[in-house]
């Protein structure tokens, strides 16, 4: 049956639609494109976003995953037809053709490896043994050579020659910032164990005094007590995560906060407000706990009388607020500005390590706000965000 004048008219409709559609699209991206200027700014663009797109992947350092993606970015940024990239103990990766000579490539780049000079191999026997040339750069983190990037394309000029041991310049900047990355997270860690040593002494022997100046007076205190000792030891020394919830280290004050109200009695009361939207923010795990134990230690325990302490957690937008408050002996302010630079030593170390680790996972607008003064109590606040990729309770 021959096609009726209709169907044949939606089909040249739907055919010239389409058409309109990718000229209007081709139009777009040509015209985005021209909007980049001259030929050298667009040059500059596209070499910037394979250098970006290429240092997502180098985060993390050299390793297999993070370089094999990297690769393709690093060697459409060269041009030429092959890129590798190793460390000291073999090829992380390949892209491009003259895969064979893969199992070669380390005996090709000991010498550059040992010696940290670029080395340029001809095509041929008497080089890489392939039709491709290559220029193997090494990669320097600080003085040491931690890989090579080997480029290989028919010839190796001058220009492939200095562009090589650029892209191998970059890379090693990008494994510099990976290194100092992971000793930031080393040295949080060694300031949690700090902290953790700093407990174990001091609050340790206090509590178990505690605790046995009620085994004879009153049995099922001490038995609850020592329950609460032991939960509290728990999460203090657990050996997983650098961070928490809100709601895991408010726990542990309660805990902490029963423990000292068995030393000092009534001396020590506290009051508590929590939002109950901010429970589950995630913070650095024994951040609250230290100021608490300010509170207590510097605030209250030279005080003569009952002391008060008020722990407020509040909703404040994108951020969790919260509060420690007590009506203690207070501090110098001068001073304390001076121990939480780093100046002197002092009694409240817990202050500066809980400070020095808030800024160096939020930065600096995120340390403590200290409000004090001799005879005054003392003011805590700490503003964490609510939202924080990559950091898992």
């Amino acid at each position: 049956m021959p096609d009726s004048p209709l169907l044949t008219a939606a089909a040249v409709a739907v055919i010239a639609l389409a058409i309109a559609v990718v000229v209007a699209v081709g139009l777009k991206v040509l015209r985005s494109f021209r909007d980049l200027g001259t030929d050298a700014e667009r040059a500059t663009y596209h070499t910037l976003h394979a250098a970006s797109q290429a240092g997502q992947h180098l985060r993390r350092g050299l390793n297999p995953a993070g370089a094999a993606k990297a690769s393709r970015h690093l060697r459409t940024l060269l041009g030429c037809d092959a890129l590798a990239i190793t460390d000291t103990s073999g090829v992380l990766a390949w892209d491009g053709t003259a895969e064979e000579m893969k199992p070669r490539l380390m005996d090709l780049a000991a010498g550059v490896l040992a010696g940290g000079r670029t080395a340029v191999l001809p095509p041929g026997p008497d080089g890489t043994g392939t039709g491709l040339a290559a220029v193997i750069a090494p990669v320097r983190a600080d003085s040491r050579v931690v890989g090579v990037v080997a480029a290989f394309a028919p010839s190796a000029g001058a220009g492939l020659v200095r562009a090589a041991g650029e892209v191998a310049d970059w890379v090693a900047v990008q494994v510099e910032l990976a290194e100092l990355d992971s000793s930031r997270t080393l040295l949080m860690e060694a300031e949690v164990r700090a902290l953790r040593a700093q407990i174990s002494p001091h609050f340790i022997y206090n509590s178990l005094n505690a605790i046995a100046s009620f085994i004879n007076t009153d049995p099922a205190r001490a038995r609850e007590l020592v329950v609460e000792f032991a939960d509290f030891t728990r999460y203090s020394f657990r050996r997983h995560g650098d961070f928490t919830t809100l709601a895991e280290e408010l726990r542990c004050i309660d805990r902490y906060l029963l423990l000292e109200r068995a030393r000092f009695g009534e001396r020590v009361q506290v009051s508590l407000r929590v939002a109950p939207e901010v429970l589950s923010t995630v913070i650095p795990f024994l951040s609250l706990q230290p100021l608490v134990e300010n509170a207590v230690r510097h605030g209250l325990e030279a005080k003569e009388g009952p002391g008060h302490i008020t722990i407020t957690a509040d909703d404040a937008g994108a951020y969790a607020q919260v509060t420690i408050e007590d009506d203690g002996v207070g501090m110098d302010p001068a001073q304390l500005t001076s121990m939480l630079a780093g100046h002197i030593d002092g009694d409240h170390v817990g202050l500066r390590n809980v400070d020095a680790r808030l800024r160096q996972v939020y930065g600096d607008a995120h340390g403590l706000v200290i409000e004090t003064a001799p005879g005054e109590g003392t003011l805590i606040t700490m503003r964490v965000p609510k939202s924080q990729p990559g950091h898992d309770a």
